[in-house]
């Protein structure tokens, strides 16, 4: 396991070592690879090709994981901050297991919390709710600080994951602000 302190890493401390579990190779080996192709001059879609091409042929998820990788990296050489897009913007996200189908979740979010008019100050845009096969949907624009998605995914049994994604932040000064906002409405279901 590499030593993250002395590099001035800031990579989130959970990811290094999920990444070298599900990989088999330690962070330094993956920094050697990012690094002998480059991979600081380059965008994230490039990054995470290069992710890619180096995940074990057996791992579950290998696109998932090589995006994993790839954003430790950006994190690592200081191409972005925990939190922060490829795009230069923020997000956050809060869930919360229920014990409720996906539509039943989503109703239960609209009950309690969808004819809320702002968010921390954020006038909150028009919602539009949504369906797919694997997930239910309500969505809306914060007006100047980006997009929320809450979304139910079904798990197993009779239980659902109700996420709350905020992506479009312009910043990250407000982060745990806005996640403790978040997880305070989920609380409250």
């Amino acid at each position: 396991m590499g030593d993250t302190k002395r590099t001035g890493n800031r990579t989130r401390s959970g990811s290094i070592p999920a990444i070298e579990r599900a990989t088999g190779r330690d962070w330094s080996d993956w920094v050697r690879i990012f690094e002998t192709e480059d991979a600081k001059s380059k965008d994230h879609a490039a990054i995470a090709r290069i992710a890619r091409a180096s995940m074990p042929d057996d791992l579950q998820n290998p696109d998932w994981w090589a995006q994993s990788a790839a954003i430790a990296y950006e994190q690592h050489a200081g191409l972005r901050v925990p939190g922060q897009s490829s795009a230069g913007t923020f997000r956050v996200s809060a869930s919360r297991t229920l014990p409720l189908d996906r539509d039943a979740a989503i109703d239960a979010w609209v009950e309690a919390h969808g004819s809320r008019s702002e968010h921390l100050g954020a006038a909150a845009g028009e919602p539009r709710r949504s369906r797919t096969e694997k997930r239910t949907f309500w969505r809306f624009d914060l007006e100047g600080v980006g997009r929320v998605e809450v979304s139910a995914t079904p798990k197993s049994g009779e239980r659902v994951t109700l996420g709350v994604n905020h992506d479009g932040l312009p910043d990250g000064e407000r982060i745990e602000e806005w996640r403790a906002h978040w997880k305070a409405l989920l609380a409250e279901l």
